[in-house]
């Protein structure tokens, strides 16, 4: 089961990053452009806070669980405890962030606005904190990861 949950939270990190450049991208052009309408933005965030919270709640079954760390090198044990969670966390609290003060702003700008920062630094977190493949040649080569 356990075994599981790591591949859904492996295949939902894609639709996660997908949702919040895509959510990021909207939120970018509807600034600019300066549309009327909020609406469908305005569910594209809550459809991107909501996967971030799947996210969350399968990431953290899989932190309490612990049965991550035997598939895990020693260098990544550290990244996944001391980086990745806390980072990715803050990410989802921005997320949230993003959703609920674009929900309440006064003008369709400043909802587009609050949607670019806030989504847009949450981007940034679960970008570089995702443990890309790569990572683990870093960590055999180097042992700093």
């Amino acid at each position: 089961m356990i075994t599981g949950f790591m591949h859904l939270h492996s295949v939902l990190r894609w639709v996660v990053l997908a949702l919040l450049i895509v959510t990021f991208i909207k939120a970018a052009i509807g600034m600019y452009k300066k549309p009327k309408d909020f609406a469908s933005q305005a569910k594209l965030g809550l459809f991107t806070m909501i996967a971030m919270h799947i996210q969350l709640v399968i990431g953290l079954i899989l932190l309490l669980n612990g049965h991550w760390a035997k598939y895990s090198l020693e260098g990544m044990k550290r990244f996944f405890m001391m980086e990745h969670t806390p980072m990715m966390i803050l990410a989802i609290i921005l997320g949230t962030l993003g959703y609920s003060l674009s929900k309440r702003a006064n003008s369709v700008a400043a909802k587009y606005k609050m949607q670019v920062i806030f989504f847009g630094i949450a981007l940034v977190l679960v970008f570089g904190m995702i443990p890309w493949p790569f990572m683990r040649n870093f960590s055999e080569v180097f042992g700093w990861i």
